[in-house]
């Protein structure tokens, strides 16, 4: 109802907070959403950078949320940015080693594998910090947009639907990481009974 687009809203919640040197983006793609704490941006998808629905609302709230826990030096934002360039590496690499390491332990050398799980691990690792990051950013946009009255009574439970829905595809993201972090310790311990 207040009609501010995602861009409006971010700058408002920047500012409300503080902040002047994080700068408002649009780029492209279907969720593409995003803060890039090395460029100090919030970027945001052109449906939520133009649209005034309670939806583009939260989303630029929520992606602002990263921003206040940057400026706030959140300590598990820290940690997941501290992770990412292993992360992009071990990434890149992981899936190699474990398709070489499930063929070796069967052939009776398990060690390429359990290098696999520790570099995995890793990953896992990165997967479950993201959750306290992205739960607090989402409890940052929610409290924000409460006390400024920029989604009103019916808008707010909107707004607080939306990022429980997007918080629910972190959770499942980790769910399944960890699922198949457990699976290839069991493949590397049958292999290891085996020998």
């Amino acid at each position: 109802m207040s009609g501010l687009s995602g861009r409006e809203i971010a700058e408002k919640m920047l500012r409300e907070n503080g902040i002047y040197d994080v700068k408002i983006i649009s780029v492209d793609g279907f969720l593409s959403d995003h803060y890039n704490p090395i460029n100090r941006t919030v970027n945001l998808s052109p449906e939520v950078y133009n649209g005034t629905s309670v939806s583009a609302a939260a989303v630029a709230a929520h992606e602002c949320g990263h921003a206040v826990q940057h400026a706030r030096a959140y300590r598990p934002l820290k940690l997941r940015s501290q992770l990412v360039p292993v992360v992009q590496v071990s990434s890149m690499l992981v899936n190699w080693i474990l398709l070489a390491g499930v063929i070796m332990a069967y052939s009776g050398n398990p060690t390429v594998l359990l290098i696999g799980i520790i570099i995995m691990s890793l990953t896992v690792l990165f997967t479950l910090i993201t959750l306290p990051v992205e739960f607090d950013a989402s409890q940052r946009a929610l409290a924000w947009l409460k006390s400024t009255n920029v989604t009103n009574a019916e808008e707010y439970p909107k707004a607080k639907d939306a990022l429980k829905w997007a918080a629910t595809t972190y959770v499942v993201a980790a769910l399944a990481a960890v699922a198949s972090l457990v699976q290839y310790i069991m493949i590397y311990m049958n292999a290891r009974e085996r020998n």
